[in-house]
């Protein structure tokens, strides 16, 4: 294989660990291995060579980042070097935005708990469940 078309190609797992989608190459490959990185609508192995211009659909947490490979890189570099390397579809980001506009608004209209009651907690909250 030449060094023009070793660098036109790339693994699925190394291009997702260089573009910080995950913090280590390993990471990446269990992800793709379980479904959660999808290239053009379709489940790939972790070995898949990626070229530029595919689009990649990575789940993450229950949010989906629609993705356009725009580099490819053998190293993980700075994340403004890892933002270099795709550019998310505009449709993709609004509804990832609003699903987390959603997830902050549930919580904060929940309960606040910061872990183990306190004792003067624990009095106000038996006073209250004892009253008649």
């Amino acid at each position: 294989m030449t060094a023009s078309a070793a660098t036109e190609r790339l693994r699925i797992d190394k291009w997702l660990w260089a573009a910080r989608f995950y913090k280590t190459r390993s990471l990446a490959a269990a992800a793709v291995e379980s479904g959660q990185v999808r290239v053009g609508g379709e489940r790939v192995k972790p070995s898949r060579a990626l070229r530029e211009g595919e689009i990649v659909a990575v789940r993450r947490a229950g949010l989906v980042w629609e993705v356009v490979v725009t580099a490819l890189a053998e190293r993980r570099g700075s994340a403004a070097d890892a933002a270099k390397l795709y550019l998310e579809i505009e449709a993709s980001a609004a509804v990832r935005a609003e699903e987390v506009a959603k997830r902050r608004a549930a919580a904060a209209a929940g309960p606040r708990l910061d872990g183990r009651p306190t004792k003067r907690d624990r009095r106000r909250l038996q006073d209250f469940l004892d009253e008649p």
